[in-house]
């Protein structure tokens, strides 16, 4: 028996091909990311027949939810399953609470990003990250990724007008199936769907110098945040294997080139690992590395999990290093760990319960 179409897969434009007339799509589109509903059934302005064709030709709920974490810091952990069974995960991360006037009116709403899975696992098998212990398993479609984001929002009621940021940094080297990722990158931005805007979407890359490349000649006005975690190719090669097949400068020559928008900066994610890359000397290399380019760093706390060799750095070093930047006049910020208290750290969640099953 044939698969069901994700339907989620499909621009406006694609499924207006399909789908006559072109209005009837506005309003699937509408039902899907405004209403969230979960059936053809339910869109209840269609006609009888067109939602029997639908419910023939597509499915709407390519992802079901197996489990969910909350943290006390209001993050969520989802691991979600797909239709041939592999999980995958996303987090929903509460950047900001919702805050009141005195007099009680609203001072300003919650704001979330959402981190996203782009792959099941992952070909780059970095060291330090759990994800790469169960190998690659295959890419997702645009629809697959784009549902992550569909059912995070319905089932926290964050209303269809709620904006939300969105980073490509769960499991997966979103570059490693770059297709479909600037296809969902399309799909968020649309106005009758989510509305997502490109420069509220941050693609993070282990460094794919050629795709990074590709990426840029897309234009697709999209942020990006490079993984560095190392100043020179011999650690760096230790830490990402993919190293070996791009190196620091053939990343740092493709950034060059990429297309940034005016207002905005190259982000460059630096994990922080007690005693591996948390000396003034690594700083400084850092500066180094980064000048003429219109960048920002992030510094990341290493979050343990059980059966890593690596340590969580201590506070007094991350901050020495973040002043050893800022001091210089390198933009540098350090992100603050979030869910710290649930299996937040990519990859943690799916690899529990692949060993709940054995």
């Amino acid at each position: 028996m044939q698969e069901k179409k994700i339907i989620q897969d499909y621009t406006k434009e694609e499924l207006a091909e399909f789908i006559k007339p072109a209005f009837r799509v506005k309003q699937i589109y509408s039902w899907i990311y405004h209403k969230y509903v979960d059936s053809f059934e339910q869109m209840k302005n269609l006609p009888k027949e067109m939602k029997e064709q639908l419910e023939n030709e597509y499915t709407l709920t390519p992802l079901k939810t197996v489990m969910v974490q909350n943290s006390k810091d209001g993050s969520r952990k989802y691991l979600f399953e797909l239709h041939d069974g592999h999980t995958i995960e996303a987090v929903l991360l509460l950047m900001r609470e919702k805050e009141y006037h005195e007099d009680g009116s609203l001072k300003h709403h919650e704001r979330y990003t959402v981190c996203i899975s782009s792959q099941v696992g992952c070909k780059v098998g970095c060291a330090f990250c759990l994800t790469a212990k169960g190998g690659f398993v295959r890419d997702l479609t645009p629809g697959e990724i784009v549902e992550q984001v569909r059912m995070i929002k319905k089932d926290n009621e964050i209303d269809a007008n709620r904006r939300v940021n969105l980073v490509y940094m769960g499991m997966g080297e979103p570059l490693d199936n770059l297709p479909a990722v600037a296809k969902a990158v399309k799909i968020f931005a649309d106005p009758d769907g989510m509305a997502i805007s490109p420069n509220r979407q941050t693609i993070s890359t282990s460094g794919l110098s050629s795709k990074i490349e590709k990426l840029g000649k897309m234009d697709l006005g999209i942020n990006l945040a490079i993984s560095l975690h190392a100043v020179d190719d011999v650690l760096r090669q230790q830490l990402m294997p993919i190293n070996k097949a791009y190196n620091i400068k053939s990343i740092i020559d493709a950034v060059k080139n990429f297309p940034v928008n005016a207002r905005k900066r190259v982000m460059f994610e630096y994990l922080v690992i007690k005693n591996v890359n948390d000396d003034i000397e690594s700083a400084k290399k850092l500066l180094s590395l980064l000048e003429g380019i219109k960048a920002k760093v992030n510094l990341i706390y290493f979050n343990p999990y059980g059966g890593t060799e690596f340590k969580r750095p201590d506070e007094k070093d991350m901050i020495a290093f973040q002043e050893y930047l800022v001091k210089r006049g390198l933009l540098c910020t350090i992100r603050e760990s979030k869910g710290l208290d649930i299996s937040a750290a990519c990859g943690q969640l799916r690899e529990q319960e692949l060993e709940n099953k054995q």
